[in-house]
């Protein structure tokens, strides 16, 4: 709950425990937690990625070795133990020694050619590598107001920089690709909708937020600018229409999604530094972040109102499927005619240059963090198909 606090000194004060909730401080620095009442220390500390000086001598450890590390004052030593699964309950040897046993067979298999397949297909994996937050100069912020509880709860967003939609008909395949995840894994955007926007179009920061049909103003996708409430009137107008014309009860489009903002006093959007709303989920998003051929870095969002979990599980399935892309395009070369900086990407060796996804923090109106991501459990859902770089 205190993202910015970067020094906590707690000596002194009978502490018989910390929880791994430390971990969600992001900015701490400097931790004193010395003559307390500890006997063990979270593996979680590992976790906080600024954590350069803790003290934590004049606690009754039960792992002794880690005791020893703390009377030496090795901060950076008590966290690579700590890393390693040392507790207090003999792990850290055991993860060492699991470590040689792995190194071990991958040396037999290499010696007895077993090892070349598991080498190809490890070779062959998509690569994505993330962007922290804490390396990030530029780090991107969205805040949710507290209205989308009730209507939208769930937001999961990220950038990702590399993406080439240049040859050929990458961006026709692109669209086609976010078509049918919202028809499959976002079941029909029942679950989820995805957003994608051009990043370098996208003034930041962002607020998520909800307001009133009548007052909402967006550009959808190629229409001119409109209020949600007249925009849902025009879409049902143009589903009743379509109905008669082929003379059967399904739609197409947009118009399949109308019924899914029944009953709602307020509407979802996403709203730009300068006012103007970028995405109004599970209609539409912006024509002013709108992707072209020439995008290369993407805003990607995905929002619910069911559940975190599913933000983040089609968010994974998302970034896998542009990292297919992504490969395809390169690899095909489309169209590259003499495209230098396409022919440079596409040489020998580098048809496997890793995607940059690039943290990004949702945060509530006090500046608490609500969710991060990719986080380090993130993506695994999809680590058969891609190998990520953290």
């Amino acid at each position: 709950p205190f993202p910015l606090l970067s020094r906590l000194d707690a000596a002194d004060n009978e502490v018989a425990e910390l929880g791994a909730d430390i971990a969600a401080l992001p900015a701490l620095k400097s931790l004193d937690v010395a003559n307390n009442q500890l006997r063990e220390l979270p593996a979680a500390l590992a976790d906080c990625p600024r954590l350069k000086e803790a003290n934590f001598r004049g606690n009754q450890l039960r792992d002794k070795r880690l005791e020893k590390m703390v009377n030496g004052c090795q901060t950076k030593a008590i966290l690579e133990y700590l890393r390693a699964g040392g507790r207090g309950k003999g792990k850290a040897e055991g993860a060492r020694e699991e470590v040689r046993k792995k190194k071990r067979e991958k040396q037999q298999k290499k010696d007895s050619g077993e090892g070349e397949q598991d080498e190809v297909e490890e070779a062959s994996k998509l690569l994505v590598k993330v962007l922290h937050v804490s390396e990030n100069p530029a780090p991107l912020v969205v805040k949710v107001s507290p209205g989308v509880k009730d209507v939208r709860a769930f937001i999961v967003c990220c950038v990702l920089k590399g993406v080439n939609l240049k040859p050929g008909n990458a961006l026709k395949r692109f669209l086609t690709m976010q078509t049918k995840l919202h028809e499959d894994i976002c079941e029909k955007r029942t679950v989820a909708t995805i957003a994608t926007h051009d990043f370098q179009l996208v003034k930041a920061p962002l607020t998520y937020g909800v307001q009133p049909p009548d007052e909402l103003k967006i550009m959808p996708l190629g229409r001119k600018e409109i209020r949600a409430k007249d925009l849902l009137r025009q879409l049902q107008l143009e589903a009743e229409e379509q109905r008669k014309q082929k003379k059967r009860q399904n739609v197409s489009g947009l118009h399949r999604y109308l019924q899914l903002l029944d009953g709602k006093d307020n509407y979802p959007c996403l709203v730009d530094a300068e006012g103007a709303v970028i995405s109004f989920p599970p209609i539409t998003n912006s024509d002013k972040t709108k992707i072209r051929k020439e995008t290369r870095d993407l805003f990607l969002e995905v929002t619910s109102d069911t559940s975190l979990q599913i933000c983040k599980d089609v968010m994974d399935t998302l970034i896998l499927k542009i990292a297919e892309l992504n490969r395809s395009a390169l690899e095909s070369k489309e169209g590259s005619g003499s495209d230098t900086e396409l022919d440079s990407l596409c040489g020998p060796g580098n048809s496997n240059l890793p995607l940059v996804v690039e943290q990004v923090r949702v945060v509530d109106t006090d500046g608490n963090l609500k969710v991060l991501y990719p986080s380090k459990t993130d993506l695994a859902t999809v680590s058969s198909l891609l190998t990520v770089i953290r």
